[in-house]
């Protein structure tokens, strides 16, 4: 399996991947074994009918769960298969009540719980659309082995991009920011929140992030997130801080050491 090449960290590591992404992540793909689990997928998917069966497959589980950043749910099958069973049209179904908002992604995107059209899988590209998005998302994780904080720039980079382009209204779009982990955890540190943020009421803590992405980054409505530039400037942001946590917490351990040695 090719590993990156991840020499630096913080934003000169950012600047190092962002030069190096597309041969990187072609070499990566290219790997026998992302070639070898993608190709069972696209393969196979089109023949499941249940999540009962989806789960029965670890090949095939590995790779939907992968393709939407759950892959540590590998060993969660009776979770997943109630994730995917309810289906996400009733507001009490598993995928709704859980905070993680990629889980009603993976049920709808499946569509084993739709009581109206069925399951999505048979569906023409289906299987070629989630081991590309496997790719993508197994490439971020190998980048996180090595560093987290890349790996969370590569992912709030792309997503950022995707729900820009959604047609889902201002508010829905920054409930799914509060909703998905990954993303969170770069707005919060990028915007100095602290730890406590997250038990303030959601109605506040959506307006929050509203005033503060205006006043950091000048976003008046998600959809500028399409601009590139913002998007850099958030990375940015968010690493930077991280760096300066990193250093703090450096420095602070030199000192306790110091003081224990002494």
């Amino acid at each position: 399996m090719f590993q990156p090449v991840l020499p630096l960290s913080g934003l000169p590591g950012w600047a190092l991947l962002n030069r190096t992404f597309e041969s990187q992540s072609e070499a990566f793909n290219a790997s026998p074994q992302i070639v070898r689990d993608t190709d069972y997928f696209v393969e196979n998917i089109a023949s499941v009918r249940t999540a009962e069966e989806l789960v029965a497959d670890r090949r095939l589980l590995s790779v939907a769960l992968g393709a939407f950043g759950l892959e540590d749910d590998i060993n969660s099958r009776a979770l997943i298969q109630k994730v995917l069973e309810d289906g996400t049209a009733d507001p009490a179904s598993l995928a709704n009540r859980l905070a993680d908002d990629r889980y009603a992604r993976l049920s709808e995107t499946f569509g084993f719980g739709n009581a109206l059209f069925g399951t999505n899988t048979g569906d023409f590209g289906f299987g070629e659309r989630i081991a590309e998005q496997f790719r993508v998302r197994s490439f971020e994780s190998a980048v996180g082995d090595q560093d987290q904080s890349l790996r969370l720039a590569l992912n709030a980079t792309r997503e950022l991009a995707d729900m820009a382009a959604d047609d889902a209204t201002n508010d829905t779009l920054w409930f799914r920011v509060l909703g998905t982990p990954p993303l969170r955890e770069v707005f919060e540190r990028a915007f100095n929140l602290p730890t406590s943020f997250g038990q303030l009421d959601i109605e506040r803590q959506l307006d929050e992030f509203k005033d503060r992405a205006e006043r950091v980054l000048g976003v008046e409505n998600f959809t500028d997130f399409a601009d590139e530039a913002i998007r850099e400037d958030l990375v940015q942001g968010y690493l930077l801080r991280e760096q300066v946590a990193g250093i703090t917490s450096l420095s602070a351990q030199s000192i306790a050491l110091t003081l224990l040695q002494g």
